[in-house]
């Protein structure tokens, strides 16, 4: 379960990220729901990005470290929730900047 829960933290951030955009930025929001939705993906591939550069996930940080941890230390925790976050709210606020560009054409 503890290997799963950097990409449960993600994806909750991610909503919530995408909600808080949604939010802030009314002139792109997609609706609450969809915002939300739109916010998990990009939590999801928010999380992925910072795995892969060696930022987030635990795994590799675990590595680098030399740690016999798994994963749920303070700094993987929170570089999942800033990742899912940021991502998820980046996703939505590009989704909804081109949904918006294509109702004006």
């Amino acid at each position: 379960m503890s290997e799963y829960l950097p990409m449960i933290i993600n994806l909750l951030s991610g909503a919530g990220g995408g909600f808080a955009a949604g939010k802030l930025l009314k002139n792109f929001s997609l609706g609450n729901g969809l915002n939300a939705l739109v916010g998990i993906l990009g939590g999801g591939l928010g999380g992925k990005v910072l795995g892969m550069l060696g930022i987030g996930g635990g795994e590799a940080i675990d590595e680098v470290a030399g740690a016999a941890t798994s994963g749920l230390d303070l700094t993987s925790i929170l570089s999942s929730v800033a990742g899912g976050g940021v991502g998820g709210g980046v996703l939505m606020t590009v989704i909804g900047f081109i949904k918006k560009a294509m109702g004006k054409s």
